[in-house]
């Protein structure tokens, strides 16, 4: 009997991300092996060795040192996605970034080409595509429900600004990257045709507080799709109501979703497949007539790193793909181009 392929891994950082996603996951995945996690502080060290059981290394060279390594896991602060994802592929070592993938499409393309040359796998960790609100939407959308789509909203609310990194602009902190890397991709996967003009309104209020934080507190993107469809992303963190999460208007019917997946508690909590959602969250769909509900179909974010698995052991596809990425990056760089201008962006920049 042929023994079952299985790739080791390295995870880069151990914070929130590389501790209760990335090395966590990896754990529950058949055909991948959490071989060791990188962390600069001996603490940290101690705490890897005790609670996964692996190989902790001092830093990310170290990681990408040891020949047992095949994949490279990126759980380190955004802004240095691009440079250690391109050190890691000529390394000679498979790929997986958190999102935001990278901060600009200028280091998209980089990371893009250094995967080119290496052969290497290069994916991004795009878990939301497995929401179960994002596949009922995508659900309902493809079986017509709401007729032709001319109208989709997507929010993501919170209050109060972030800590650490992930309040400072320079390390790519801030809701418009964190969660807007969420957002764009699933509005990329849901209106597929060329995008004609991007738009984004930013406030930057809590540098008039005493957070420390120089992110944005606001962040609107209006996108406009070839034959007329409208996206819009409503990312901010003054909202102690939150609005619907999804909101969606089509020539037959409109839909509303509150609330989140219930993936990530879950998963904090210590069992990602104890996840259930709340009914009272599920859909609505009203036709103009009738109104009905629209039950949430499950998610499941184990898919990506089985994913993963099958793409390294057995040659299949990678679901999350560089094409469908550097999409959702470049809506973002435009994004932020009309955010400092003040203007819609053009076709001729922000065309996709």
């Amino acid at each position: 009997m042929q023994e079952a392929k299985e790739t080791s891994a390295a995870v880069i950082g151990y914070g929130f991300a590389g501790r209760c996603f990335h090395s966590y996951l990896i754990g529950l995945t058949p055909g991948l092996r959490l071989h060791g996690i990188a962390s600069r502080d001996p603490q940290t060290r101690e705490r890897i060795g005790a609670e996964r059981g692996c190989i902790a290394y001092e830093s990310f060279e170290a990681a990408i040192a040891d020949p047992e390594v095949e994949l490279v896991v990126l759980a380190t602060p955004n802004s240095t996605h691009a440079e250690l994802a391109v050190r890691a592929l000529e390394a000679g070592k498979h790929v997986v970034t958190d999102k935001v993938m990278c901060l600009s499409l200028a280091e998209c393309d980089r990371m893009i080409e250094a995967s080119r040359r290496s052969g290497k796998l290069l994916t991004v960790f795009q878990n939301r595509r497995w929401d179960g609100d994002f596949l009922t939407v995508r659900h309902a959308i493809d079986d017509g429900l709401l007729g032709d789509v001319r109208w989709l909203e997507m929010a993501w609310n919170g209050f109060g600004s972030w800590g650490g990194w992930r309040g400072q602009a320079a390390l790519g902190g801030g809701r418009f990257y964190d969660l807007g890397a969420h957002l764009v991709d699933q509005l990329m996967l849901l209106f597929p045709t060329r995008v004609e003009s991007v738009y984004c309104r930013m406030h930057h209020d809590f540098a008039r507080s005493e957070s420390g934080s120089d992110v944005e507190s606001e962040a609107l993107i209006v996108v406009g799709f070839e034959g007329g469809q409208t996206g819009v992303c409503d990312l901010s963190s003054m909202a102690a109501i939150s609005k619907p999460r999804f909101y969606l208007r089509g020539t037959g019917a409109t839909l509303m979703k509150h609330g989140l997946d219930p993936q990530e508690a879950a998963m904090i909590a210590g069992d990602i497949d104890t996840a259930r959602e709340n009914p009272q969250n599920d859909a609505r769909l009203h036709d103009g007539k009738t109104e009905t509900t629209l039950p949430t179909m499950p998610g499941r974010w184990r898919n990506f790193y089985e994913n993963v698995a099958a793409v390294l052991n057995n040659g299949a596809e990678p679901a999350v793909t560089l094409p469908s990425v550097r999409r959702a990056i470049a809506v973002l760089d435009a994004a932020l181009l009309s955010a400092r201008s003040g203007a819609v962006v053009p076709p001729d920049i922000a065309a996709l």
